[in-house]
């Protein structure tokens, strides 16, 4: 029996929100089987629990933010849903003293790090997979987004961005992850952003915390950061990396394709959404052994389990 994965042990990390430019910390906990991905507010008096739950993303400008019943939100959770997502973390308590969390290098690299630095293992309850058995299709003007039933884990992805330094690069590829590595096609795409942008935002309250050491930031015509990409086709790879944490929000991985074009946050959603309210369009789906799963993860954890009391 594949079986449902959390952290060994804790681990704490401080950097800056990207939006409000704030020190945030930020604690990753080892979590009981089927509780899901919480975050928890620990600058609000008693804790707010928020709860990783398709239905409740609310704000998706510049990142994916949910909110609960009582009005609490949590914002720029997609790079660290990507992260769990990349290694198979279904259970884990985020503790943050901020509405948001750290940006840390923009990508979803340093979460990997310290996930892996915390130890995963497995606990006694059989893992559940979403699988997808007939197309489901969202629009948004020209910009769309359909899963499509596949063996595996696999990645149509198209982006347009009418600018010199992205134009130039790769816009479109298929990643298929029961064969390429999340770890070394996609986990270190860092976020990007044009400074053109950046007052409008800012008089916006949002990316004040954003800079060269978290984002590639792009003028006219160039892309600015002195070490330049990590990826040639980075801009595209982390499309990639938010649509894959985005979809994790359903708190399970999925099996199936998923093919876009321009696609972004609300988008990504609303594609989530579009499926699980479907309830024809998907099953839940278990297996035996790793030699029998169709998504490869970044590591196998140790052979350890763990009991809650």
């Amino acid at each position: 029996m594949l079986k449902q994965r959390t952290l060994k042990t804790s681990i704490t990390e401080t950097g800056i929100g990207l939006h409000k430019g704030r020190k945030v910390t930020m604690s990753l906990r080892p979590a009981p089987a089927d509780t899901g991905i919480v975050f928890r507010r620990m600058d609000i008096n008693p804790p707010a629990y928020i709860h990783a739950n398709a239905k409740d993303v609310g704000d998706t400008t510049l990142c994916t933010c949910i909110t609960n019943a009582d009005g609490h939100s949590i914002y720029t959770v997609e790079h660290l849903a990507s992260a769990l997502s990349g290694l198979g973390i279904d259970n884990i308590i985020v503790e943050v003293d901020s509405h948001e969390l750290p940006i840390l290098d923009g990508s979803a690299s340093p979460f990997i790090f310290l996930l892996q630095s915390a130890g995963i293992v497995e606990l006694d309850k059989p893992k559940k997979f979403i699988k997808v058995n007939k197309v489901v299709r969202v629009e948004d003007d020209d910009k769309w987004a359909e899963f499509r039933p596949y063996s595996g884990f696999r990645v149509d992805f198209r982006i347009d961005f009418a600018h010199p330094a992205i134009s130039q690069t790769r816009q479109h590829c298929i990643l298929d992850f029961s064969k390429d590595s999340y770890l070394d096609e996609v986990s270190r795409a860092r976020t990007f952003g044009f400074m053109r942008d950046l007052e409008t935002m800012n008089s916006m309250n949002l990316a004040l915390g954003g800079s060269m050491d978290n984002a590639v930031a792009l003028d006219e015509f160039r892309v600015l950061n002195p070490e330049g990409l990590r990826y040639s086709d980075e801009f595209l790879k982390h499309k990639i990396l938010d649509a894959i944490g985005d979809l994790f929000l359903g708190g399970h991985n999925l099996i199936g394709e998923l093919v876009a074009y321009k696609t972004g946050h609300g988008l990504n959603n609303k594609l989530l959404n579009a499926i699980l309210d479907d309830r024809s369009a998907w099953e839940y789906v278990e297996f035996e052994n790793e030699e029998n799963l169709p998504i490869k993860f970044i590591e196998n954890p140790r052979k350890l389990g763990v009991n809650f009391a």
